[in-house]
């Protein structure tokens, strides 16, 4: 069996890692002939709307799955036309839209946080009275690790919002004072079998994830609700592979943020954290296979390397640490790798993460 991966980034090469002890084979789509996957398996170069470069890829693989959202639909629907593609398409196409991401979440009675969509100034004026100060502005597609985002605080700063993102579509967001920021990844195949991981804590810094702990502290109630909110979503769309959901917690809720219809930098621990990983559960739900166990080994941690890669070999001495290199160039708030623990107890993962933040430069 060969699977076509649209993007060969650093998902994409995990995927593919993941795949090689089942007995699978690989093919990457990607713009770039020197990113990370294509040091695990070949790259068919071109770009990702390239009617030419699909139709080489489908011709060449038997399913196609893909490592993030900003795939253009309707190149998608094409390869869909020739060959299986998971997730399905409509869930792609929804999670590129943050307006039609909240108004399914508000369907579906997903609590998400009060939204407007937004075209003119006077709109923005207008929804910024009906939603009250503080509220987020955000382009409606293409946003992503914090960037296309203007939080108003003030009145003055809705003509600024509208000078620094007016021009696309936008979206108006309540703000949403939050006591933390968690996510579930959750995987179903296309028979229908669903499993999830624990909800884990997340910490951002400048928009982009800077750790994970899983389990979530003190989570059972607040995995129930997780499984129930993410068991709408894969129904809704007929889902097979991971999907993962970004929550805020607020006095005991969930509010939904926003999803990923793909392996998730949240899901990372799961490597060495989970008795299956997120990567290898993805390909068994696409090609229907038995999914694997969800469970945790341990408690589990995982800290990405923004900008700058730390000394490996001092990372590798810390005692049940695991260090990932993508392979990529370093530049300014770039994922260029991460790090994961499993220790006994909750006390013992975050001491090593914290040990590990002082070796990690950040740039």
């Amino acid at each position: 069996m060969r699977i076509g991966i649209i993007g060969a980034g650093q998902l994409g090469r995990m995927l593919a890692l993941a795949g090689y002890p089942l007995a699978l084979q690989f093919r990457f789509l990607d713009s770039a002939a020197d990113s990370p996957g294509g040091r695990v398996a070949p790259i068919v170069s071109g770009a990702f709307d390239d009617p030419r470069s699909l139709a080489r890829l489908a011709a060449d693989v038997d399913l196609v799955t893909y490592e993030f959202e900003n795939v253009p639909v309707a190149a998608l629907e094409r390869v869909a036309a020739k060959r299986p593609v998971w997730p399905p398409v409509d869930a792609l196409r929804v999670s590129q839209d943050r307006l039609l991401e909240k108004t399914l979440f508000e369907s579906l009675g997903i609590p998400t946080p009060p939204f407007r969509a937004v075209d003119s100034l006077a709109q923005l004026e207008a929804a910024a009275r009906e939603l009250g100060l503080p509220c987020v502005l955000k382009t409606r597609r293409l946003g992503y690790d914090g960037k296309g985002q203007f939080v108003l605080r003030r009145r003055a700063d809705v003509g600024h919002a509208w000078e620094a993102l007016g021009g696309v579509a936008l979206i108006l967001e309540g703000f949403v004072r939050f006591e933390r920021e968690a996510s579930i990844v959750a995987v179903r195949s296309t028979r229908g079998e669903t499993r999830f991981y624990p909800v884990v804590d997340n910490e951002h810094r400048d928009g982009i994830l800077h750790r994970t702990l899983a389990p979530l502290r003190g989570g059972a109630r607040l995995q129930r609700l997780a499984e129930r909110h993410t068991t709408k979503l894969l129904g809704h769309f007929g889902y097979a592979g991971v999907l993962t959901i970004e929550f805020f917690v607020v006095e005991g809720r969930l509010v939904a943020n926003e999803m990923a219809p793909r392996v998730h930098n949240s899901g990372h621990w799961t490597i060495e954290g989970a008795a299956t990983s997120q990567f290898e559960n993805h390909l068994r739900a696409v090609l229907g296979l038995p999914l694997g166990a969800t469970d945790p080994l341990g408690h589990a941690g995982m800290i990405n390397f923004i900008g700058r890669m730390p000394d490996r070999d001092a990372v590798l001495a810390l005692p049940g640490t695991h260090f990932h290199d993508y392979g990529k160039a370093p530049r300014p708030g770039r994922k260029l790798g991460h790090a994961t623990v499993v220790a006994r107890t909750a006390s013992a993962r975050d001491a090593l993460l914290r040990r590990i933040e002082k070796l990690a430069p950040r740039g």
